[in-house]
């Protein structure tokens, strides 16, 4: 049976995930198509790519490292996402209600379970044995470095008109 300050871990952990994905939707819902597609200067991602990256690692690592579900990542393909704001928000909404689930049905004696990671959901680098906690903490990681990403392109394309 968890014990108590387990089973407030994986709550910390629900808010933490759950507040850097309201934060990429209020960074991204209202602006407008251009800029939400705009890349600084050739190579650079665009904001669009920025938020559908960090929501697609945050379902990689969550649902197919952390809780073993059998998904399937295009992370070539977060990178070229482009579109509106509003179905920007549905994905980032969808994905943020489905990690949250996920992370509530994860078993807290679980988090120190080792686990080698698939090389589709894990992303650059070679995988190696990681816990199930340092999956969950590396999405909170990454979103807090793309959200930041976000702002800062949003702020210099502003800035450029």
């Amino acid at each position: 049976m968890p014990s108590g300050a387990a089973s407030a871990e994986i709550a910390e952990y629900r808010a933490s995930v759950a507040g850097r994905m309201r934060l990429l939707v209020e960074a991204v819902r209202n602006v407008d198509r251009e800029t939400l597609n705009a890349r600084p200067y050739e190579g650079a991602n665009s904001p669009f790519a920025l938020a559908e990256h960090a929501a697609g690692n945050a379902r990689a690592w969550i649902l197919g490292i952390a809780c073993g579900y059998g998904i399937v990542r295009d992370r070539p393909g977060e990178f070229a996402a482009s579109g509106d704001a509003a179905t920007l928000v549905a994905v980032l909404e969808h994905i943020a209600e489905e990690v949250d689930r996920a992370l509530a049905a994860i078993d807290p004696g679980r988090l120190d379970a080792r686990l080698i990671p698939d090389k589709v959901l894990w992303g650059e680098g070679e995988p190696h044995a990681i816990t199930v906690r340092r999956a969950i903490v590396q999405v909170i990681e990454h979103a807090s470095l793309h959200l930041g990403h976000l702002h800062t392109t949003l702020e210099w394309l502003r800035a450029r008109r």
